[in-house]
C-alpha cells in the first residue's frame, strides 16, 4: 500500500505541474530509479557490513572448508546477485498498474543478470577450491585443473541454456531436448575438451603424470618438467627453457617416458662403455701381478684369485709351463676387477642396486667394456659431472694394465704413419 500511495502522490504532483499526459510514465520512471537505488544501497550494505561480519566469523573458526566457501573474492561475486534479485522481486510493485509485458521484460533481464552473477560466484568458488587443494600433497597428482575447467564449462553451458530459455520463453528441458539433435555437432566442437578430460582422468588414475614430473616425448620434442596440466594441454618446460604443449590424449594413446620413478628411487643409472683394443689383451706375467698387488683396490683380489687358480691347476694336474694350459689371469680380467672395486668405493654409488663391469659383443672397433651402476646423485648437472669424473679416471688407468683404448685413426695419425714410412 505504501508503494501505491507513493505512486499516487507522484502522479498527483506531476499532474499539478501540468504533466498530466506523461505523469504515469514519469512516475514509473522515478519509481524504477528509486528501486535501482534501493537495490544498490542493499548491495553496499551487504558488502560493508555483512561480508565483513562473515570474514571476522570465519577467522575465528578452526575449520578450513569455510576459508574456501567464504573467501572474500567468492563472497563479493555472490553479493553481486543482490541488485538483480531486489529488482526482480520488487519490479511488479513498481509496474503494478501497467500491462504485464513491461514487468515481464524487466524481470527477464533481471533474471539473466541473476544467472550471470551466480555463474560468476560458481567460477570464483571453484578457483578458490582449486587454489586450496592444489597445494596439498595428497592432491598434487590429481588433474584438478582439468576437473576445474570441465566444471566451469558445464556450469556456463547449463547457465547459457537457462538464460536463453528465459529470454525466448521456452522450457529449459525442452530446449535441451532440442539440442539433443545437435549432439553430434556439440561433440565435434568440444571434442578436444572431452578427450582432454577423459585423458586427464586416465593419467591421474594410473599415476602416469603430474605437475613437477620430468617427462620425455620425442615425437613432440618435449624433454623437461611438466609445469601445468590443463583440460586441453600439458605444458612442458624443456631444459633449453622453451615450452612445449602436448595434448593430454597423446600421452594416453602414445608412449612417453616419465623420469619421476627414477627420482623417487635410490639412484640414477649410469651405463656407458669404453672400447678396448683386443690386440692389447694378454695373460698376466708374474711381474705384472706383482705390480698390480701394489694397487690398494686389487691387493686382496690378486692374492685370492692367484690362490684359487693355483689350487685349481694343482687339483687337475695341469702343466702351467705352457700358458694356454689351465687357468690364468688376464690384464683385461684384472682391469674389470679393478673397475668393479673402484665403482663400489665411490661415495655416490648406490650399493643396494646393480653395480657391475661387463663385456659387450666384440666388434671391429674393439671389445666394449661397459660400466653399469647407479648414482645416488640424480640431479642432471652433478650427475653428468660424476659420469665425466668416472670415465676420466677409467681412460687414465687403462695404460696401467697394459691395455689400449681403441680409436679410429685421425688425420694426424695418418700423417704420422706416412712420415714414419718415409723415414
Amino acid at each position: 500500500m505504501m508503494e501505491m500511495d507513493l505512486q499516487g502522490w507522484l502522479t498527483s504532483v506531476l499532474a499539478s505541474w501540468g504533466l498530466v499526459s506523461v505523469a504515469s510514465v514519469l512516475t514509473h520512471g522515478v519509481m524504477l530509479v528509486l528501486l535501482v537505488g534501493v537495490a544498490f544501497l542493499a548491495d553496499a550494505v551487504c558488502r560493508c557490513f555483512l561480508l565483513k561480519a562473515v570474514a571476522r566469523l570465519v577467522k575465528h573458526t578452526k575449520a578450513t572448508w569455510d576459508d574456501v566457501v567464504f573467501d572474500h573474492k567468492v563472497m563479493v561475486r555472490l553479493s553481486r546477485m543482490v541488485v538483480p534479485v531486489v529488482i526482480y522481486c520488487f519490479v511488479p510493485v513498481v509496474f503494478a498498474d501497467t500491462n504485464g509485458s513491461t514487468v515481464d521484460f524487466v524481470r527477464r533481464i533481471s533474471f539473466v543478470f541473476i544467472v550471470l552473477s551466480f555463474l560468476g560466484f560458481i567460477h570464483a568458488f571453484l578457483r578458490a577450491v582449486y587454489s586450496v587443494y592444489s597445494d596439498k600433497e595428497a592432491f598434487r597428482n590429481r588433474p584438478l585443473k582439468s576437473l576445474l575447467q570441465t566444471l566451469q564449462v558445464v556450469a556456463w553451458f547449463v547457465g547459457g541454456i537457462i538464460m536463453l530459455s528465459e529470454l525466448i520463453d521456452k522450457d529449459p528441458v525442452s530446449l535441451l531436448a532440442g539440442l539433443g539433435a545437435s549432439a553430434a555437432v556439440l561433440m565435434l566442437v568440444f571434442k578436444d575438451t572431452i578427450m582432454g578430460f577423459v585423458s586427464g582422468v586416465q593419467l591421474s588414475a594410473n599415476d602416469m603424470l603430474k605437475v613437477g614430473d620430468w617427462i620425455k616425448v620425442p615425437k613432440y620434442d618435449a624433454d623437461g618438467v611438466v609445469t601445468e596440466v590443463t583440460l586441453n594441454t600439458v605444458k612442458v618446460r624443456n631444459w633449453d627453457n622453451t615450452v612445449t604443449t602436448v595434448p593430454p590424449y597423446v600421452l594416453v594413446s602414445e608412449s612417453f617416458q616419465n623420469w619421476n620413478a627414477m627420482r623417487e628411487s635410490g639412484g640414477r643409472r649410469i651405463k656407458r662403455s669404453v672400447n678396448i683394443d683386443m690386440s692389447s689383451v694378454k695373460f698376466c706375467t708374474p711381474e705384472m701381478l706383482e705390480r698390480f698387488r701394489k694397487i690398494s683396490l686389487l691387493k686382496d683380489y690378486i692374492e685370492r684369485k692367484e690362490q684359487d687358480l693355483q689350487d685349481y691347476n694343482a687339483a687337475h694336474s695341469i702343466d702351467d709351463t705352457v700358458k694356454v694350459n689351465g687357468r690364468r689371469q688376464t690384464n683385461l680380467g684384472v682391469f674389470r676387477a679393478y673397475l668393479t672395486a673402484y665403482l663400489r668405493s665411490l661415495p655416490y654409488t648406490n650399493q643396494e642396486l646393480h653395480c657391475m663391469v661387463r663385456h659387450l659383443q666384440p666388434t671391429d672397433r674393439g671389445i666394449p667394456v661397459e660400466l653399469y651402476f647407479f648414482s645416488t646423485v640424480k640431479d642432471w648437472i652433478p650427475y653428468e659431472e660424476i659420469q665425466a669424473d668416472v670415465f676420466d679416471h677409467v681412460l687414465a688407468v687403462i695404460p696401467e694394465f697394459d691395455l689400449r683404448v681403441f680409436q679410429s685413426p685421425s688425420g694426424a695419425d695418418v700423417q704420422r704413419m706416412a712420415w714414419q714410412e718415409k723415414n
